[in-house]
C-alpha cells in the first residue's frame, strides 16, 4: 500500500518561541533553523519540531488534574546514557517532575514552557 499521508513535523505552542527552540536544540543537538517563520530543529532523518508562541498558552498540569489544562501529548526522547541525558536535561532548563512511574526506565520533565516529556534507557536488544 503506498504511503498517502506522512508526519511532516511536530508543532508545539508554547510562551516563549525562541527560548524553547534554544532548549530542544540544545537538548538533541538538532539543525537549527526557521519554518513559516518560526524558530525549528530538526533531527538528522528530518523529524522536525516546529515552536509557535501563543499569547494566550497555558501550560499543561501533569498528572493531570479535573479542571485544570490537561496535556495533550508528551515527548519521549531514547538515550544511550540516562544519568547523563538527566544532568544535561536540567542543565539546560528542564524541571524533574515530581511524580515519577517510569523506575530506571524513564524520567519524566517538564521543558521550559511546561511540556511533559520523558527522557528514557535506550532498550538493548
Amino acid at each position: 500500500m503506498p504511503k498517502e499521508i506522512e508526519l511532516g513535523d511536530l508543532m508545539l505552542d508554547c510562551d516563549n518561541e525562541e527560548r524553547l527552540s534554544d532548549f530542544y536544540h540544545k537538548l538533541l543537538g538538532w539543525k537549527k533553523h526557521k519554518m513559516f517563520g518560526h524558530p525549528a530543529v530538526s533531527s538528522e532523518n528530518g523529524l522536525t519540531l516546529l515552536f509557535v508562541e501563543d499569547n494566550n498558552y497555558i501550560p499543561p498540569i501533569w498528572p493531570e488534574e479535573k479542571g485544570r489544562q490537561q496535556k495533550q501529548m508528551h515527548l519521549n526522547f531514547e538515550v544511550n546514557d540516562l544519568a547523563a541525558a538527566i544532568h544535561n536535561a536540567e542543565l539546560y532548563g528542564a524541571v524533574k517532575a515530581k511524580n515519577q512511574f517510569g523506575g530506571s526506565q524513564f524520567i519524566t520533565f517538564f521543558d521550559p514552557s511546561g511540556h511533559p516529556f520523558c527522557l528514557c534507557a535506550k532498550h538493548k536488544s
